[in-house]
């Protein structure tokens, strides 16, 4: 690219025009060199915390237009770029996965045999590593701002290299061990894109700084505009993705469902230890609709409630029958039953982090539950009023009512409590034509999605769906057919509010003391008031952006030296200090003798000698 010859001012008589211009010249070089020695320390501090280069000689400063490290370099700033890509995805794949953290902690008890609260800790660790990769990343892109060469530390590339692994390897062994949180992510899209997208756009915004300030610096025209066009088709990319956006929460507050009722999840097992009395009377408390539970056999024909197969997680079988730990709960006589503890282990493991909220009562009551049966459980539904919902195990080989499990189930139900046989929504798939015959009023629920018409011939009036399958099309289609759709488990905030904007008639959740306190859903917006923030965003952003451009273009205009009124520009872009050293030289001279002449004739000759010797 062909750029006029630099020229170097000839002395002019003092006096002349051109002598005041010099001096004028002077002024602005002695400020910014001024400016330049006193931004030292900065520069010190980020090139030290980058690199360990806290001493100026262990420095090399790129000149304008050339590339600002070795390849070696470019290499390792990639590197932290890509990490700190890779960290952002797990970390918020990971955040979002907070709904099914006791589930997770639970699956690792299970294969592990004790109880640790991996998934925080997970969380704690994704945090701490994209906040260094995060500093990491905004020291090289200031570095590069200043024009110094990118020398990453051997233990940043260290720290770099266990970051990339971690994340590169806790997605991979999540993606296989726990897919459907990928389900998750997904959905989560459906609420926060509108906010990702106000957020990327503010990003964005910011690095056009460096990127404009880089696209003036490059002396290679291609080089350019492959800055540039890459950086452009990434912003349009931005401003355009709303355009094939959908949200559930974006409709007009008028077409808005009702609030979906909610069922606790083996009672309220935040506030309670889970499938006993206590729990089951706090949903009460709370306000919930309904209940949910699971339920076993004892070997003597006693329907408990119990969601494991053994007694080891939420009891202390360990302590009482050491040598029968391992052993089906279904095998376990009622007596036998009624002499475990089912509160205590509430306390030592904490599952949901919430066991320091009760009060010493309440502690004290916690601690000292039992075993529930089926028929208390009833009747506690049936005096408040709720529905129930359960699961119904099948007892195992060997088990006297292997094969009569749910006669005697039914028989709990009809006889031995007080529940209306309207309150049950029956969810088992076993002898399900049977059990209609013998009693029609139950409420037929399915655990799995089929067609309107099989649904309609099997009688089911309730699907009992896992959250990762919501849609609103879907739940809208089997409502239309007097099909409603409850979700489970949802316990999450904006997840509930999600399923509150696709329609969803209820909830299986084990936070209904905080749902039910919920006003509205959250992210809820109109077309229009999205349209607005969508257009706004946009506009902000791109005349911030063509500023900041402006901005560089007339800085790098600025900077061209004067030659009896004609702007010459310099052979590099931004080279604030290509001034030759004999004409900074010859200039002070003249200015020591033209003190009267003018009144910044007394620059600092060290200063001068400084900036002479940093020119160089």
């Amino acid at each position: 690219m062909w750029r006029p010859p630099y020229c170097p001012l000839p002395m002019a008589p003092p006096g002349s025009r051109s002598s005041k211009l010099k001096l004028g010249k002077l002024r602005v070089v002695r400020q910014q060199l001024l400016q330049r020695y006193e931004h030292q320390p900065f520069i010190s501090c980020l090139a030290g915390l980058y690199g360990c280069q806290w001493r100026r000689y262990q420095r090399t400063r790129a000149q304008p237009g050339d590339c600002c490290c070795s390849k070696l370099e470019c290499g390792s700033f990639i590197l932290v770029i890509l990490t700190f890509c890779l960290s952002l995805v797990f970390l918020y794949f990971w955040s979002q996965a907070q709904n099914d953290y006791n589930d997770f902690d639970w699956f690792n008890f299970g294969n592990l045999g004790f109880w640790f609260p991996w998934a925080l800790v997970l969380l704690v660790i994704a945090a701490a590593f994209f906040t260094y990769i995060t500093v990491l990343l905004l020291l090289a892109v200031c570095l590069l701002m200043e024009g110094q060469r990118l020398c990453l530390h051997w233990g940043h590339k260290i720290g770099v290299l266990l970051t990339l692994v971690f994340s590169a390897v806790a997605t991979a062994v999540l993606s296989d061990l726990w897919s459907k949180e990928w389900q998750t992510l997904l959905l989560s899209f459906q609420v926060t894109a509108p906010y990702l997208h106000l957020g990327g756009v503010f990003l964005m915004s910011l690095i056009s700084w460096p990127v404009a300030f880089h696209f003036f610096r490059l002396n290679m025209r291609v080089r350019r505009m492959a800055v540039l066009l890459l950086y452009g088709a990434v912003l349009c990319a931005l401003y355009l993705v709303p355009l094939g956006m959908y949200s559930p929460c974006i409709k007009e507050r008028n077409t808005l469902g009702p609030r979906p009722t909610l069922i606790g999840h083996r009672g309220a097992p935040m506030l309670a230890p889970e499938n006993t009395y206590m729990s089951f009377e706090k949903v009460v408390e709370a306000r919930g609709d309904g209940l949910e539970t699971d339920v076993t056999i004892s070997y003597d024909g006693v329907p408990f409630l119990m969601h494991d197969k053994d007694l080891r997680r939420t009891t202390n079988v360990e302590d009482v029958f050491p040598d029968r730990a391992k052993t089906p709960a279904a095998m376990f006589t009622w007596e036998e039953l009624e002499m475990l503890n089912a509160g205590s282990w509430f306390f030592s493991q904490d599952p949901f982090g919430t066991a320091s909220s009760l009060n010493p009562e309440q502690r004290s009551r916690a601690a000292n539950q039992s075993v529930c049966t089926l028929k208390d459980f009833l009747d506690l539904a049936a005096q408040h009023g709720k529905l129930v919902i359960f699961d119904l195990y099948r007892p195992p080989r060997g088990h006297p009512y292997r094969d009569t499990w749910i006669f005697r189930t039914l028989e709990v139900i009809r006889n031995e409590s007080s529940i209306n046989s309207s309150q049950v929504l029956w969810l088992p798939p076993e002898l399900r034509e049977l059990v209609e015959e013998m009693d029609p009023d139950f409420q037929q629920t399915s655990g799995s999605m089929a067609s309107v018409e099989e649904l309609q011939e099997n009688h089911i009036v309730k699907l009992n769906l896992h959250y990762t399958t919501m849609s609103e099309q879907l739940i809208s289609k089997y409502a239309s057919a007097n099909i409603s759709t409850n979700l489970y488990v949802v316990s999450e905030p904006w997840l509930y509010s999600l399923a509150w904007c696709a329609g969803a008639q209820s909830v299986t959740t084990n936070a209904v003391q905080t749902l039910t306190k919920l006003p509205r859903p959250f992210f809820l917006m109109t077309p229009e008031d999205y349209m607005l923030m969508w257009i706004l965003t946009d506009i902000v952003s791109f005349i911030l952006i063509l500023s900041v451009f402006v901005f560089h273009w007339w800085r790098e205009r600025g900077l061209a030296l004067c030659y009896d009124g004609t702007q010459v520009l310099e052979n590099g872009t931004y080279v604030q200090f290509r001034t030759e050293a004999n004409d900074v030289w010859s200039i002070s001279t003249a200015n020591s003798h033209r003190q009267t002449e003018n009144p910044y004739a007394d620059v600092n000759v060290t200063v001068i000698s400084q900036g002479k010797q940093f020119l160089q």
